[in-house]
Formats: C-alpha cells, sequence, structure tokens
C-alpha cells in the first residue's frame, strides 16, 4: 500500500513539474486509466501528502485558483530572479490602480474607474489587462452607451498565488504602491538611496494596490519580456480628464 502511495505521489509530482499551468484534481485524475481505479479523493490525499514533503523547501506546492502548481517560494525570489540578466519593468502606478479597482469592485465600467481615480483611463492599461488575460469583459452595464463591465480572471488569480478573491488583502492591510512595486521587481536588495526613496513613499497616503506574484516554476521569462507588459500607458494619458 505505501509502494502505491509512494508511486501516485511521484506520478502527481511528475506531472506537475512538467506541465506548464496549474493542474486541477480532474486534471491529475485523467492521467489515469479506468483500469487503474483510482478516485479524486485519493488524488487529494497524495496532493497533500506531497505538499508535505516540500516543507521546508526552495520550492512549494501551492493551491491556485486553477489547481496546483510548484512555485519558488517567495524568501527565495530575490536569488532566483539573478537567472534573467534583464530586469523586468516596474508596472505603472496607473495600471496597478486600474486592476485593484477592477479586483475590489468587480464587475465595473471604464467610466466608474475613471470616476475614482479622477483620471482618464488609458486604452493601452485596459489593453494590456485584456491581453494578460487578467481581466475579461463579463457583461454590459444597462445604461446608455451600454459600457462594458470589467472583471478579474482565473489567471489573475494564479499570477498572484491566490486561490478566490476572499483572499485579496482587505483594504487596511493594503500597502503602497511603491512597496509592491518593489516586491514586483524582485528585488529586495539595498541599492543606493533606498533609504530615503523608502522615507518618501512612507510619508504618501495608502494606495489601492495588490500583492505581490507567485513566481511559478518553468516561467523563465524571455529576453525582453518585462512585467509591465508591451502596451502600457503613455505618460500623458494618466492627466487627462475622464472620458465622458
Amino acid at each position: 500500500m505505501q509502494t502505491q502511495v509512494r508511486k501516485l505521489k511521484q506520478i502527481l509530482e511528475a506531472a506537475l513539474l512538467a506541465a506548464s499551468r496549474p493542474m486541477s484534481l480532474d486534471d491529475l485524475l485523467e492521467l489515469f486509466t479506468e483500469e487503474e481505479g483510482l478516485e479524486k479523493r485519493e488524488v487529494r490525499v497524495a496532493i497533500e501528502e506531497l505538499g508535505e514533503d516540500y516543507a521546508g523547501r526552495g520550492i512549494e506546492l501551492s493551491e491556485v485558483a486553477s489547481g496546483y502548481r510548484f512555485q519558488i517560494r517567495a524568501e527565495f525570489a530575490p536569488w532566483v530572479s539573478r537567472l534573467w540578466e534583464e530586469r523586468p519593468s516596474r508596472y505603472s502606478r496607473a495600471l496597478m490602480e486600474t486592476l485593484a479597482l477592477i479586483a475590489y469592485r468587480q464587475p465595473v465600467t471604464r467610466a466608474e474607474i475613471e470616476e475614482v481615480r479622477g483620471v482618464s483611463v488609458s486604452s493601452n492599461i485596459v489593453k494590456t489587462l485584456l491581453e494578460r488575460e487578467w481581466v475579461r469583459v463579463v457583461g454590459h452595464r444597462d445604461v446608455p452607451g451600454k459600457p462594458a463591465l470589467y472583471a478579474t480572471t482565473r489567471e489573475f488569480l494564479d499570477y498572484f498565488g491566490l486561490k478566490s478573491l476572499d483572499e485579496l488583502p482587505t483594504l487596511a492591510e493594503l500597502r503602497d504602491l511603491a512597496s509592491i512595486n518593489r516586491e514586483l521587481d524582485l528585488n529586495t536588495a539595498a541599492e543606493a538611496g533606498s533609504e530615503n526613496a523608502a522615507a518618501a513613499s512612507a510619508a504618501e497616503p495608502p494606495e489601492v494596490s495588490m500583492p505581490a506574484p507567485a513566481e511559478p516554476i518553468g516561467t523563465q521569462r524571455a529576453p525582453g519580456d518585462s512585467e509591465s507588459g508591451p502596451a502600457d500607458e503613455r505618460p500623458d494619458d494618466d492627466h487627462a480628464p475622464p472620458t465622458a
């Protein structure tokens, strides 16, 4: 019996390491034939034991919205990030605010986002969020013009290492955007002048922001692939008045 459980864990471990995406219990169950007579309960137990096996190691078995995946533990990200010579660009303040408002107020229209932020939302920001599949159109508001309603996706939850929207930090727990940008940049090493920068950001009022993303195993960045996406907004877009 122990031999069967050990082999099951090895199969699941191999599949999760080979997969390029999170795998649900149903996905994992499909790896086995009907003749093998495996039940979902057995897969769940094996997954739980596999997660315990990785306790205290450099990687962890994590459950996100789409299923289970191996990912780098957050405390080791500063060293692992050095595998990539080119540092990823930071997310823009406007993009992060827009994403946070969609996450916390969904479903929401572009005009409603602009009303909260007090400035127009760049079309490039919306395009970037849609292309990354972090948000999607879930309907249209029943008002003149039928504006699109935006909501977050499973890909959004997976990227930030969340199982559901209930795991989003409360507004009282949110940190300022400068701190979030430092985490997204996977750079915790002290830099020249960092103390002055930290003091300046601490003086600013807290902003709506997002938790730092998890780094899945096997997701090396290609050269030139920046975290901010290919379609960040132009600097002057964020200072324009809201659209009608």
